[in-house]
């Protein structure tokens, strides 16, 4: 089987914002990102899977970053789930498949992504077992650093070991949280359908727009930092559609169309090379 293959098809099924820019990431380093993208996806799956209660998602997510921390003897799904067999029948293929990511990664850079996913598993499931009750923008800014400011700094750690490029921790977490308050705002009517609530008391979507932008803010500034190239590349893509999709929900679209997500592309692609 030719893991690397297996894994950007998974990618490219899973993701339509990060499947290009880790498709053109170079050799060694494509490994590592998207090692680290599918692991970090194999356990969101779990977080957010519709017909898991609680108690069980965080017993699995438990369990998966206890896998993790003894990889590579204990990271096999027959490992994780023990006990709670069942839960294979209905988990998607990306979090089955949580060993094959992780073994995806170069072994110098492996155990530091093992350790970034392991970590985020056991915050998320601390929020599981809070029903992920958001009473302030304390409680967002912690929520937004377990599952996407922690994905930053593990990028620029990335960044470090592929080339030595050197970026701002402060700005890196600023770039997961950017993106990830762009997703609390896109999906917040789908989540408030399935009960889940990820403004503070109070806010309006004009709060939640303000916290993104100002999170945006310090991804342009740690984007804007990084040397032409595909390390910028990688980053300018998903910040270029944040930004997009933010100007769009506030002229009432929904979401970014085909032909805007091509143009706003292209445009990334282009302020890559500067």
């Amino acid at each position: 089987m030719n893991l690397r293959k297996d894994a950007l098809a998974i990618l490219q099924a899973t993701s339509r914002t990060f499947y290009i820019p880790i498709s053109r990431l170079p050799e060694g380093l494509q490994e590592a990102v998207a090692s680290g993208y599918l692991c970090m996806r194999a356990i969101d799956e779990v977080e957010d899977h519709p017909d898991l209660d609680n108690a069980t998602k965080a017993k699995l997510l438990r369990n998966m970053s206890l896998g993790l921390q003894g990889f590579p003897n204990q990271c096999g799904v027959e490992h994780w789930t023990e006990g709670m067999e069942s839960v294979v029948n209905i988990l998607p293929e990306v979090s089955l498949r949580l060993d094959d990511w992780a073994r995806l990664a170069p072994p110098e850079i492996a155990p530091r992504i093992w350790d970034s996913t392991a970590a985020m598993a056991d915050r998320m499931a601390h929020w599981a077992e809070q029903d992920w009750v958001v009473s302030s923008e304390a409680d967002l800014d912690r929520y937004t650093f377990s599952v996407a400011g922690a994905v930053g700094l593990l990028l620029s750690d990335l960044w470090g070991w592929y080339d030595n490029t050197q970026t701002s921790r402060a700005e890196a977490i600023g770039f997961g949280r950017g993106l990830q308050a762009v997703n609390i705002l896109r999906n917040h009517k789908e989540d408030l359908q399935r009960g889940a609530d990820f403004y503070p008391d109070g806010w309006t979507d004009e709060q939640m727009h303000e916290y993104a932008r100002r999170n945006l803010a310090l991804a342009d500034a740690y984007t804007d930092d990084l040397k032409p190239g595909p390390v910028k590349e990688f980053c300018k893509l998903p910040l270029v559609l944040a930004h997009g999709t933010l100007d769009a929900l506030v002229k009432g679209q929904e979401k970014l169309s085909r032909t805007q997500v091509i143009l706003l592309v292209q445009k990334a692609l282009q302020a890559a090379a500067i």
